[in-house]
């Protein structure tokens, strides 16, 4: 089975509780949530929150909602990755983080579909992609690499660190996108209030249910202008 595993805690030190913030009408994560019914390939969407007591909430929002809550160590993100995994029982794991509203749902199902048709390891997109939209897809056996073979604090802290530092040992690919979707300099990701306030702008403009990549990039292209960026 595949899952999309979406890390997400109320613990924001620069935007607390921005995952269940209000984006015009919807919470955060609620957008990625919507956005994730589209995906065509067989899927299993998870939300994997902390232990904290404040993260209660998560999990209220995701019975609501009808979504899987994994629950798991707090600081230890790749831990929280790997037993959310092994009680999935998954095959593959997609990464995805729940400040990102826009998720391109059709670069997900090309990035999976390249990953289990080339028997990748580990494959991305968000290197190419906007900072936030793009997402990365690994095999159980590198999540599990990882997992027994971290020792730097930072390969704790996410569930591809350890990956990323040592691409050599895994078979690995970045998928390309069209020319009009390259664009890994525009920031639509929610970080920082001026995110927040970016988002929405984005959310309001683009008088859409589904918000494209494209309408998203020429948005947020207008928005910092306007600001004066």
């Amino acid at each position: 089975m595949t899952g999309i595993i979406i890390q997400a805690r109320m613990g924001s030190s620069r935007l607390p509780g921005k995952i269940l913030k209000d984006f015009e009408g919807k919470t955060l994560i609620g957008h990625i949530i919507d956005r994730l019914v589209r995906v065509k390939s067989p899927v299993k969407v998870i939300i994997a929150t902390s232990n904290m007591s404040q993260d209660d909430q998560v999990e209220r929002f995701c019975r609501q909602k009808g979504v899987d809550c994994f629950r798991g160590d707090e600081q230890n993100v790749l831990k929280r990755y790997y037993d959310c995994a092994n009680m999935y029982h998954l095959k593959d794991i997609v990464r995805m983080t729940g400040d990102n509203p826009f998720p391109d749902v059709e670069e997900l199902d090309r990035l999976i579909a390249f990953h289990q048709e080339n028997n990748m390891e580990f494959s991305e997109n968000f290197t190419v992609l906007p900072v936030g939209v793009g997402m990365e897809i690994m095999s159980y056996r590198a999540l599990a690499e990882s997992m027994c073979k971290a020792f730097l604090p930072k390969h704790f802290e996410h569930a591809d660190e350890y990956i990323l530092d040592h691409l050599e040992d895994f078979r690995h690919h970045t998928v390309q996108v069209s020319i009009e979707k390259d664009r890994p300099d525009v920031r639509l990701t929610v970080d920082t209030l001026q995110d927040y306030q970016k988002a929405c702008y984005i959310l309001r403009e683009a008088h859409a249910d589904y918000v494209t990549t494209e309408q998203a990039i020429l948005l947020s292209d207008i928005y910092e202008r306007q600001s004066g960026r």
